[in-house]
């Protein structure tokens, strides 16, 4: 082979490599047919969080008074005050500073269904008992309240459930916070003795303020 046809065939190899490693390097990475890849998608969902609340609950509806304790001169009438909850589902940091919750109650007069005269709410007593006040000691049932017909037990407080009385509170609502106390009452209606025959109805209304 002359020195002229050596020469073309090298460089016809060498302008060939060229040609073929210029494709390389300027076609993409192809993927073969069925090859896959997978993408990890994460999230962080965080809890929704309601504010708490403070709240009320009554075990029930209504209470029968029954004769219990009548003299010659005044008739008495006695009964349990349905179970009071006090739920408080706050964080301290969710109660305003320097708050005070209480419940307070009063009672309408006692209506006749016959038509006989109305007998006033200043007959209806009660005296409060706290059933659970948790651990803190800041839970306090309030004070009883007499009759019109009695003798004063605390200055003043011979009125009856006219207005609105004390039946459980505290001082400190931020301390109790996130906490479930409960509370009753006795109640007694005192009558004077020749009080007309039948039946009567009163509503005691509950309140809860802070």
């Amino acid at each position: 082979m002359n020195t002229y046809r050596k020469r073309l065939i090298t460089a016809g190899a060498v302008l060939a490599a060229m040609m073929a490693l210029q494709t390389m390097v300027q076609s993409p990475a192809m993927a073969d047919p069925g090859d896959s890849s997978d993408v990890e998608v994460t999230v962080d969902i965080e809890e929704i969080r309601q504010p708490g609340v403070l709240a009320m609950s009554i075990a029930d509806g209504s209470v029968a008074l029954s004769e219990d304790g009548s003299t010659l001169e005044i008739r008495q009438f006695t009964g349990t005050l349905p179970t009071v909850t006090v739920t408080d589902t706050r964080t301290a940091e969710e109660v305003p500073a320097g708050a005070a919750w209480a419940v307070l109650g009063s009672a309408t007069d006692f209506a006749g269904n016959t038509g006989q005269a109305p007998i006033s709410a200043g007959h209806l007593g009660w005296k409060p008992h706290l059933i659970d006040g948790g651990d803190t000691g800041l839970i306090a049932e309030g004070e009883e309240v007499v009759t019109v017909l009695d003798e004063p037990t605390q200055p003043g407080n011979n009125v009856g459930l006219v207005d609105q009385e004390l039946l459980v509170s505290t001082f400190d609502s931020g301390s109790v916070a996130e906490g479930a106390f409960s509370v009753n009452a006795d109640l007694f209606l005192r009558t004077p003795a020749d009080v007309a025959a039948g039946s009567y109805t009163s509503t005691l209304t509950l309140s809860l303020f802070e």
